[in-house]
C-alpha cells in the first residue's frame, strides 16, 4: 500500500507492506486522517520524543531510526473481517475508534508504532471490539475529528466544573478549540479565550467563546478578573478573611499552548483559588515558582487523552450537531501534500486542522 512515511527525519511517500490481520482484527481503508500537533512535535523533535516516551513508561514505542506511518485521528471504511472476528461490521461501513489496536489482550498504539501503520497510509488493522460505527447521516470528515475533540471533553471533565465557574482558555489551536466546544456543552460562562492569532480568535468565537482576547493588546487575566468580580466586591484582606460582601465567582483556566513559560504566566495571572488544567503538551523542560501557587491556593491538574466512554460520547455529540467541528477543517491533502501541510501548520493563520485523504 502507499503511505506518507516518516523516514530519517523526513516525510516521504512510498509503498509499504500491507497490514497482516491478527486474531480479532478488521482491515480498514483510511478515508480521512487529521494531522495532530503531537505529530508535528514527533517529526520536529524525534530524538526528544523517543526519550520522553522511554522515560515515561514506554506509552509510545516510537523509533525514529525506523520507518513510521503516523496518523491517529481517523475515519475509515471496513474492507474485510479478519480471523476470529464476529463480522459485526460489513465491508463498506464507516467506522472510527480510539487510536489503538489489539491482538488477544495485548493493546498496541497506532500512529507512532513502527510495526503497525497509522492512518497516513491507505490501510490499517483495527480491533473489531474497539470499532464504533459512524452514525447514518454524519459527515465522514467530521468523524475524523472525534479524537481531538475527545481530548477537550476529557480536559473539561477533569476540571470538575461547578455551575458558577468562569473558564479561561489560553491558546486556541485545535485542542483549545476542543476545550471551548466542551465548555459550551456544559453551559458555563462567560467562556474567555486568548490567542495571539486573529484567525484562531475568530475560530474561538465560532466554537462558542463569549469573550476573545488578543494578549498582545490586553490581559486575558484582567478579563477573567472582571468576569468573576461582582459589583460591590471588597477586595481587602479583611473582607476576604471574614467573607464580607459579594464574593467572586470561582475560575478554571485551561493551558492549551504547550510552550515552556506559559504555566508560570498562568500561575502569576490566575485569581486566588483558581484551578489550572494543563492540556497543552510541552516536550521541553519547564519551570515555575511554586510560591505563586502556594500563596493563591492554586490547583494544578495535568491531563492527557480521554476514556473510551468519552470517545464514544464525543462521536455522539458531533453526529448530533452539539459540537460543530466544520469550522476546524481548513485544508485537505493527498499523501503527496503531507510534507507541505506539516510546514503550513507552523503558521496559525493558515490552518486549524488539515485532513489527509490517502486515496485523494
Amino acid at each position: 500500500m502507499r503511505a506518507a512515511v516518516f523516514r530519517q527525519g523526513e516525510l516521504v511517500v512510498d509503498s509499504v507492506r500491507d497490514p497482516v490481520l491478527a486474531e480479532g482484527q478488521v482491515l480498514v481503508k483510511t478515508r480521512s486522517c487529521g494531522i495532530c500537533g503531537t505529530d508535528l512535535h514527533a517529526a520536529r523533535y524525534p530524538a526528544e520524543f523517543t526519550e520522553l516516551a522511554r522515560r515515561t513508561g514506554g506509552r509510545w514505542n516510537f523509533d525514529p531510526s525506523r520507518d513510521v506511518v503516523f496518523g491517529h485521528e481517523y475515519v475509515a471504511e471496513v474492507v474485510a473481517n479478519g480471523p476470529g472476528t464476529e463480522g459485526r461490521f460489513k465491508p463498506g461501513q464507516l467506522v472510527t475508534s480510539m487510536p489503538l489496536t489489539m491482538t488477544g489482550t495485548t493493546v498496541m498504539g497506532l500512529g507512532y508504532n513502527p510495526d503497525i501503520p497509522g492512518a497516513y497510509g491507505e490501510y490499517m488493522p483495527l480491533a473489531e471490539r474497539m470499532l464504533l460505527p459512524v452514525p447514518a447521516g454524519m459527515d465522514p470528515e467530521h468523524a475524523a475529528l472525534v479524537e481531538p475533540m475527545a481530548v477537550g471533553l476529557h480536559a473539561v471533565n477533569y476540571a470538575r466544573l461547578l455551575p458558577e465557574d468562569v473558564p479561561l482558555v489560553v491558546g486556541c489551536g485545535p485542542i483549545g478549540l476542543a476545550v471551548i466546544a466542551a465548555l459550551k456543552l456544559r453551559g458555563v460562562g462567560p467562556i474567555i479565550a486568548s490567542d495571539y492569532s486573529p484567525a484562531r480568535r475568530a475560530l474561538a468565537k465560532a466554537m462558542g467563546a463569549d469573550i476573545v482576547v488578543d494578549p498582545a493588546q490586553a490581559s486575558p487575566y484582567a478579563a477573567l478578573e472582571q468576569a468573576i468580580t461582582p459589583d460591590g466586591h471588597d477586595g481587602s484582606r479583611y473582607a476576604a478573611l471574614f467573607g464580607i460582601g459579594p464574593q467572586r465567582r470561582p475560575s478554571v483556566l485551561f493551558e492549551c499552548v504547550g510552550v515552556p513559560g506559559v504555566i508560570q504566566q498562568m500561575m502569576e495571572g490566575a485569581p486566588a483559588g483558581a484551578r489550572i488544567v494543563v492540556v497543552g503538551v510541552s516536550m521541553q523542560t519547564d519551570s515555575f515558582e511554586p510560591f505563586f501557587g502556594i500563596l493563591k491556593h492554586t490547583s494544578l491538574q495535568f491531563v492527557l487523552a480521554y476514556t473510551a466512554a468519552e470517545f464514544a460520547e464525543t462521536l455522539d455529540h458531533i453526529a448530533a450537531g452539539r459540537m460543530n467541528v466544520a469550522p476546524l477543517i481548513t485544508g485537505r491533502v493527498g499523501l503527496e501534500g503531507v510534507a507541505d501541510a506539516f510546514r503550513d501548520l507552523a503558521s496559525p493563520e493558515k490552518h486549524a486542522k488539515v485532513l489527509i485523504e490517502p486515496w485523494r
